[in-house]
């Protein structure tokens, strides 16, 4: 365990998502995977199919994070561009890797066989290992500190379930919630002054309207629980003095 913040950037890929006709799901479900391996989602970019754009945002992303991500494009169509995108990003040429085949040839062997489409989802930029993928057969890509995976959320989980304790990471984030029935901006200064008391905290404020009043639910994130607990046991002092009635668990 390290007191190091490690971070990751995810780059999410595909026309289908920027035209609105697929909604993502992997944000939330990536940014909960990496934060159980004590890694941090720090970014999230959505490119279109176009091998300018996925390069600028690769190298970019992997710059200035310990890891990226990628989801989408690594299907069997023409418009599937993101392992030559990537390979482009590096400066390395695409190749057929062998055990890629095997495992797309065993999976095919009863489903019409391996065609040249589906052999598509062998390729990988040189010098890439494969992210076992236990639900179609076509699996993920590990290349240097660039992960790439599938952009269809149930094969994205089965990928990452495969890459699970083998990431090198920090301590986990942990949250606790603090409820209460008062405006946002009411206590906008407080939320201020307790997160500057407590060193690594960070709170995050989620105001709602609800039965015709105003209220908020307030997000005590760290990697050590007893800073947490130390910080809602402020906050709420801090609340009851003012004349509130602070939640505990939230509202």
């Amino acid at each position: 365990m390290t007191d190091r913040i490690w971070t990751a950037a995810l780059l999410v890929i595909g026309d289908e998502i920027l035209s609105g006709r697929t909604q993502d799901r992997n944000v939330a479900q990536l940014a909960t995977w990496l934060n159980v391996q004590g890694i941090r989602l720090s970014e999230v970019r959505v490119v279109a199919d176009r091998e300018d754009a996925i390069v600028e945002a690769v190298n970019t992303l992997r710059a200035r994070n310990d890891y990226l991500f990628t989801t989408g494009g690594i299907g069997p169509t023409h418009d599937d561009i993101t392992v030559d995108s990537i390979a482009a990003a590096l400066g390395v040429p695409v190749v057929v890797h062998p055990r890629a085949r095997a495992i797309l040839e065993a999976y095919y062997e009863t489903r019409g066989g391996l065609t040249d489409a589906r052999l598509r989802m062998a390729r990988v930029p040189q010098g890439g290992e494969l992210i076992e993928n236990r639900m179609s057969g076509a699996p993920g890509i590990h290349i240097a500190n660039i992960f790439v995976m599938a952009g269809v959320p149930h094969i994205a989980a089965a990928m990452l379930d495969s890459l699970t304790g083998t990431m090198e990471g920090g301590r986990p984030v942990v949250s606790g919630t603090l409820g209460c029935w008062v405006g946002e901006s009411e206590v906008a200064g407080m939320l201020g002054e307790v997160e500057r008391a407590h060193d690594g905290v960070a709170i995050g404020s989620y105001p709602f309207f609800r039965e015709g009043r105003t209220g908020a639910n307030f997000v005590v994130r760290a990697t050590d629980p007893a800073v947490v607990d130390a910080c809602l046991a402020d906050l709420t002092d801090r609340l009851r003095t003012a004349g509130h009635d602070p939640v505990a668990g939230g509202i």
